[in-house]
């Protein structure tokens, strides 16, 4: 598995102070907007470093969400909904669409955008910990959980949280979008896989596993593909690429161990014509890593054809051909089919799936006679803003700062010709 992933770039933000005069009315109303004017500016800080410890941003997240949840759910019976949930405009941009916030006066949009946030930042601490040049046993344990727990919020922010929002924005690559989200549960889930695959390669577990496993890793690719297909290209199209690449690599890989695989049942003819099928794809995915390399949008930009993962690939499966071929010229004498052989292959474990994403519990400082003390009745009224014209967009929001992490440029010294990541 390559320690190569595309991110792309965390959700900015404007800051929030929570300073809603006249609704708190008391010492500890006034301390919940201050905790939570303290805890949003804590977390924010802490998601653009992906080298802390994903104990200590999980900590801040269900700090900050289980605060947040007050001003979310119902919390007094008599009333329809919450009464703070519409009294402070947040602005969030969008992963893809570049600094043009999208603006809703909703606690539920924010507490959508955050755990979105941080659902990113999940990867992109997997991908760092993947970028040392021999990640060890339990780093590769850490990658993995980090990238299934990633994929439980986007799954979660798509089943739990979208449905609730007041004002979902206007469909597009926008990240309450349910093909972006689709897309990034994909890809997360897909990259942990690589992790088992890439692991099942170096113990040499069977070649029939392996390549059930890489073909399982090639259709969860497509499918993220596939949930982008619809959007437009200018906002998605290097991260299709991405997309792309990795589904033509992996089922190349497939084809190569079912070849294998065929051969240990003396079935040369059908190995050869899989095997030429492996470098037919392995020649696609080496174009489409070139056209991801040139490709202008949103996330990282590298060279994936130069990396040793995409690289060991391609000789082994030309060797493995030339071996079949003379080996079939000596012995077996079969005849190579037209088609390649269907790969009707479904692994018997090693499937990975998003971890569960539970929303926190609601913070102790929370209960019905505390939220019984906000008042709503001195609410101001907004005041009236200028017609705005049709195009006119709001005022774009600076880019996150993240911290760059350095990638090994060293070739890994193992089987699988891949460090993991």
């Amino acid at each position: 598995m390559a320690y190569w992933f595309h991110r792309n770039p965390l959700k900015a933000t404007a800051p929030v102070n929570f300073e809603l005069h006249g609704i708190s009315t008391n010492e500890a109303t006034r301390k919940i907007f201050s905790d939570l004017r303290m805890l949003r500016g804590k977390l924010l800080d802490l998601l653009t470093d992906p080298n802390h410890s994903q104990e200590t941003v999980g900590k801040a997240c269900t700090d900050y969400l289980s605060l947040l949840q007050g001003m979310c759910i119902p919390m007094d019976p008599k009333e329809p909904e919450n009464k703070l949930q519409k009294l402070i405009k947040f602005k969030w941009t969008n992963s893809l669409l570049g600094n043009i916030p999208t603006e809703c006066t909703d606690t539920m949009f924010e507490c959508f955008c955050m755990l979105f946030n941080v659902a990113l930042w999940f990867s992109k601490h997997a991908a760092k910990l993947a970028a040392k040049d021999t990640p060890d046993m339990e780093e590769a344990k850490e990658i993995h959980k980090c990238l299934r727990t990633a994929a439980g919020m986007f799954k979660f922010c798509k089943d739990e949280l979208r449905g609730k929002l007041l004002d979902v924005p206007a469909e597009g690559a926008q990240d309450s979008d349910s093909r972006i989200l689709d897309a990034y549960i994909q890809q997360c889930t897909a990259e942990a896989q690589e992790i088992t695959l890439a692991r099942a390669i170096e113990l040499k577990h069977a070649v029939g596993l392996i390549a059930a496993l890489a073909y399982e890793t090639s259709e969860m690719y497509q499918r993220g593909d596939d949930a982008l297909a619809s959007l437009d290209q200018k906002d998605v199209g290097k991260w299709r690429k991405y997309f792309q690449l990795k589904a033509k690599f992996y089922l190349s890989c497939a084809h190569s161990y079912n070849g294998e695989s065929l051969l240990n049942q003396d079935k040369c003819g059908d190995a050869i014509r899989g095997l030429k099928e492996s470098v037919d794809l392995y020649d696609k995915s080496e174009l489409l890593c070139k056209e991801y390399a040139s490709t202008k949008g949103a996330g990282t930009t590298a060279r994936p054809q130069n990396h040793l993962f995409f690289r060991k690939l391609g000789p082994i499966v030309k060797r493995t051909l030339e071996k079949c071929e003379r080996e079939n010229g000596l012995i077996y004498h079969q005849k190579v089919s037209f088609d390649p052989p269907a790969l009707e292959l479904k692994a018997t474990y090693g499937l990975v799936s998003p971890e569960e994403f539970t929303t926190p519990a609601l913070h102790q400082l929370w209960s019905a006679d505390v939220y019984s003390k906000f008042s709503t009745t001195n609410v101001p009224k907004p005041q009236a803003e200028k017609p705005k014209d049709k195009d006119e967009k709001p005022a774009p929001l600076p880019s996150v700062k993240e911290k760059e992490v350095p990638m090994s440029d060293k070739d890994p010294k193992n089987n699988s010709g891949c460090v993991v990541s």
